[in-house]
């Protein structure tokens, strides 16, 4: 059902709003409005100019409850003032920084000695005292690499004519790293020859002790250090936070609260009159909301609320809150999928619970799987509150009773009686068409039916709208329910063998209403006395009109035919699961049970979705296409209710 919206007014000093916010409309759920555009004849208006004061410090609270591991556990401190609130974030967020700013210096360092650790490590092969080539004063030294395509010429060079020797460290696919050894008085000769084969100096600093590997692993053991000191910081912070834990989410949770009533007022005015400055909020709010509100606010003299009552012609269309049983609460997530009922028009969220429900039952009638649909769903819908889990859960309640009805368990239809038909082998014989399965039959007018509720629900909505035209005129209002109606009476008729209406009685029967469908613009123009003239010539109006006649005809003869679906399915579930016995041995009285234990699974998985999506197609295409539009928006609230005093 759809909750009843009032538009409100409230103002009072403008000193006073945070006392408002916080004492009176944060309990309530209430849909605020844009006061500067909704209150467009009311002068003097202007925006509220102010910052946010809880802002900064509840980011740093949010920031320090979202590091506590358990802080959904955690009981909030509630003797805390708002003082000591903003003490608590401050003084937490100036010791975590201290911790991080000794952490940042020793990520620093950390990097440095990568660094140092990526210079020497394709030295590693050496075994060199690198302190002491560091110091040679008989001996130059050059480190570095040389690429891979240059190296063999290099080779040549030392064996010819070079007195150098090349030692080789580390090699990738492109470089050899190493260092050369010449004597002083060769090596401007020596460096001029790898200058020409591209060879590449890297300067190592005196920093290093024994050998390129020892020196690399003493490196590591540095950073190693240092990652446990990083480590013992984060632990430290940690802990420190832990010891804070009540506090610091009693602060998040009240500094939330007062972030967000403050916010309120980039929605509100400001109005002064006669040197008085007033404030000035609006929004929808729940008609029994509206009375607890008034009745909380009529002894304080401080507030003002004015209840509008003509909200259509000055603030817009109400928005939709939807409030229904818990049974069905989970089918309005396929309301809200399709679009929210706008205010005039009727929530189709216990039709959809009782229709989908029923024919997912029809097209799966299973005693066995229908119980695992209905636990399974169950179970989740009750942990995880998902809406869909809840819907399968109901689907499985009827799938459970017309598996008794089809006598179908787990597939073996031999165990139980059913207490109807069994689809796959009942037929009926009909004049003039032969033999048929009851259930194509039976779904059939069961759609018929289906399709008299619809328009029945269009007309109702119509007259709720007080739109004449939809509701005496369309094809799903009076006229098309009088010849649908007319329709299915001739063919029922005709099937059982009775004699048929009078020419004259057929002729009214179809034509009149085929006629009024025809004819719903001017006729509607004349009924409202309306002077505005047709958009198109008589003759246009006449050809476009005869073609939306058979597009309707049409409509009504493709909807209910695809009806036939639900019996289809009951058919097909039943011959899935005959085929899947048969691969299991069940015939032979002797079945391998694990094979009917996973060919259930997968049916109940695989079909059951295929048939929760045919379902849905239907309540879509095949209902909601006649009576429902979908036009409304939701109610949102700017915060939840919490508890409502009085």
């Amino acid at each position: 059902m759809i909750v009843k919206m009032k538009f409100i007014n409230i103002s009072g000093p403008r000193n006073d709003i945070d006392r408002v916010t916080d004492l009176y409309l944060s309990r309530y759920e209430i849909q605020l409005e844009s006061a500067l555009s909704e209150l467009k004849t009311v002068d003097n208006l202007r925006p509220f100019v102010e910052i946010n004061p809880y802002r900064d410090a509840l980011n740093k609270a949010v920031q320090f409850v979202g590091y506590l591991p358990n802080a959904d556990d955690v009981t909030p401190d509630t003797s805390l003032g708002l003082d000591d609130m903003f003490e608590v974030v401050r003084k937490a967020n100036e010791d975590y920084q201290s911790l991080q700013e000794k952490k940042e210096k020793l990520k620093k360092k950390t990097e440095e000695l990568r660094a140092r650790q990526q210079v020497i490590a394709p030295f590693r092969p050496l075994n060199c005292d690198l302190h002491k080539v560091l110091h040679y004063r008989y001996i130059t030294y050059r480190f570095g690499r040389i690429a891979v395509e240059f190296y063999h010429k290099m080779q040549k060079y030392l064996m010819d004519d070079l007195n150098a020797i090349f030692v080789e460290g580390d090699r990738d696919e492109s470089f050899v790293y190493g260092a050369y050894f010449v004597s002083p008085g060769e090596a401007q000769k020596v460096d001029a020859v790898f200058r020409s084969l591209h060879f590449e100096r890297i300067e190592l600093k005196d920093e290093f002790e024994g050998t390129p590997a020892y020196a690399y692993q003493s490196l590591e053991r540095e950073i190693a250090r240092i990652n446990l000191e990083i480590e013992d910081l984060d632990k430290e912070a940690g802990e420190m936070l832990s010891d804070r834990a009540p506090q610091l989410v009693a602060a998040k949770n009240r500094l939330e609260e007062l972030a967000n009533n403050f916010d309120v007022r980039k929605l509100a005015a400001r109005m002064e009159d006669n040197k008085e400055d007033y404030y000035i909020l609006c929004g929808w709010m729940a008609d029994d909301d509206v009375e607890k509100f008034l009745e909380e606010v009529k002894d304080d003299d401080k507030v003002f609320v004015v209840v509008e009552d003509d909200h259509d012609a000055y603030f817009g269309e109400p928005p939709t809150k939807l409030e229904n049983p818990k049974l069905f609460k989970p089918f309005e997530m396929f309301i809200q999928m399709y679009g929210l009922p706008a205010h005039n028009e009727m929530d189709p969220t216990i039709f959809v619970g009782l229709t989908y429900s029923f024919i997912f039952g029809v097209m799966f009638g299973d005693v066995g799987q229908g119980l695992l649909l209905l636990i399974g769903g169950f179970l989740i819908y009750h942990f995880k509150k998902a809406p869909l889990a809840g819907i399968i859960a109901t689907a499985g309640v009827f799938s459970t009773i017309f598996g008794f009805m089809f006598g179908s368990i787990f597939g073996f239809e031999d165990v139980i009686q059913p207490l109807w038909i069994r689809p796959i082998d009942h037929m009926t014989t009909l004049p003039f068409l032969g033999k048929l399965n009851t259930v194509f039959i039976v779904a059939v007018a069961f759609g018929m039916l289906l399709i008299m509720v619809a328009m029945v629900l269009h007309i109702i909505n119509a007259i709720k709208s007080k739109d004449i035209e939809n509701a005496w005129f369309d094809a799903n209002g009076v006229a098309g329910l009088v010849f649908y109606i007319a329709v299915v009476v001739t063919i029922v008729l005709f099937l059982t063998g009775r004699p048929l209406p009078g020419g004259i009685v057929m002729a009214v029967m179809f034509g009149i209403p085929l006629i009024l469908i025809l004819f719903k613009e001017p006729i509607t123009r004349a009924i409202q006395k309306r002077a505005d003239k047709m958009e198109v010539g008589k003759g246009m109006f006449l050809v476009q009109g005869f073609f939306e006649m058979f597009e309707t005809l049409l409509s009504y003869f493709s909807n209910t035919i695809s009806f036939i679906r639900i019996g289809a399915f009951a058919v097909s579930h039943a011959a899935i699961m005959e085929v899947v016995l048969q691969l299991a041995g069940a015939e032979s009285g002797h079945p391998n049970w694990i094979g009917v234990i996973f060919g259930n699974l997968f049916v109940c998985g695989f079909e059951g979705l295929i048939v929760g999506i045919q379902v849905l197609r239907l309540e879509y295409y095949e209902m909601f296409s006649r009576f429902y539009k979908g036009s409304g928006h939701a109610f949102d609230p700017y915060t939840k209710k919490k508890t409502n005093k009085k």
